[in-house]
């Protein structure tokens, strides 16, 4: 069984669902795919496109991403934690997985979270232009760290015994130093909504060789600290440069 891993397919964009659709039903059928996020807001394409997706794969494993728990256009009362319910059971209904998995001696376990602005605190610049401040809805008293934290807590770690490889996943960046240099300075404005080093301290402590993520549509293979960090971002369809419009095999099961 291989591996495969995408994230952020927004497939609100005609041409990344087409290329959903066209995907192979044939060569994929023992094979697993883990989806880092962000598919889309609106609950029907999301069904639509796991399920695209589980016809084609013997196992998927999704994470939710901050688009996923908009409340776009939805009942004023919803909240985006009432959201990821929704989008749990949507994912099962579709046969996708949203829990940790064991393959043999092998480990899959999602990493729930959000951004905790332990990266940085948001200017107001930030606090306009980012669509989640308004996109989102949660409860009163939760702020950024809150969020992380509750969400953190939904999944506990998963017991280890008898595993010999472990892989983690989260649609967030679990550290900063993820973000490639080259990635100019204006664009750092960024960096408070990318993730926690809480996610960091979570794959650490479950012993992950391997962490596969999202979010920031930039592709990256790449070892820290002993932790191999994959993140291939399917993305927008402007974003040739920085994002590989394909699935990417990770690992050999």
């Amino acid at each position: 069984m291989r591996l495969f891993a995408v994230s952020d397919l927004h497939v609100d964009y005609p041409d990344n669902a087409q290329w959903v659709q066209s995907l192979s039903r044939w060569d994929y059928r023992d094979d697993a795919l883990i989806v880092a996020g962000d598919l889309s807001h609106r609950p029907h394409l999301l069904g639509a496109c796991l399920g695209e997706l589980a016809a084609r794969f013997a196992r998927v494993l999704f994470v939710p991403g901050n688009h996923d728990l908009w409340v776009l256009g939805e009942d004023p009362g919803k909240t985006s934690l009432d959201k990821l319910d929704e989008v749990r059971r949507l994912a099962h209904d579709h046969g996708a997985t949203t829990r940790a998995w064991r393959h043999g001696a092998t480990l899959v376990a999602p990493l729930l979270g959000w951004y905790d602005h332990g990266f940085g605190e948001p200017g107001e610049e930030l606090k306009q232009a980012w669509m989640d401040y308004r996109a989102c809805r949660w409860p009163p008293g939760y702020d950024a760290a809150r969020i992380a934290a509750h969400l953190a807590a939904l999944d506990p770690l998963p017991p280890r015994k008898g595993v010999a490889r472990t892989i983690t996943v989260s649609h967030f960046l679990p550290r900063l130093d993820l973000i490639p240099d080259y990635v100019p300075a204006r664009h750092r404005i960024l960096d408070p909504v990318l993730g926690s080093a809480g996610i960091e301290r979570r794959l650490r402590a479950l012993g992950a060789d391997l962490h596969v993520y999202g979010h920031s549509h930039i592709n990256r293979d790449v070892v820290l600290d002993g932790v191999r960090y994959v993140n291939n971002a399917f993305g927008y369809p402007q974003e040739t440069g920085i994002a590989a419009r394909r699935l990417l095999c990770v690992e050999e099961l």
